[in-house]
């Protein structure tokens, strides 16, 4: 909770995840339980040469993308972060800005 956004992202992009493994896979689980229920989308930033930016509606699109290989982890991961990134950012100024919390 109170880790900052580049540790987040540190902490993301060591997470074990192999491509087109579903079963105890972290990162979907993060999706499954946090960023789909927060968010109720969830999107994925590539270049044009990795299938373009693509907003996956529910868990069971996402997990059909990287089961297949079309979602690859290099691509879910940075987007993943962005996600945790955004729920933890009203804790982190909470913290920072209340000398109260603190």
């Amino acid at each position: 909770m109170e880790d900052e956004e580049a540790e987040v992202n540190l902490k993301i992009k060591k997470a074990y995840c192999p491509p087109m493994v579903v079963e105890e896979n972290p990162c979907l689980e993060y999706l499954k339980y946090i960023i789909f229920p927060w968010f109720h989308e969830f999107k994925v930033e590539r270049g044009p040469d990795n299938g373009g930016e693509k907003t996956f509606n529910n868990i069971e699109e996402l997990v059909a993308d990287f089961e297949s290989g079309q979602l690859h982890p290099g691509d879910l991961k940075p987007a993943l972060s962005k996600a945790l990134n955004k729920i933890l950012q009203p804790v982190r100024d909470h913290f920072k800005n209340d000398p109260a919390a603190k």
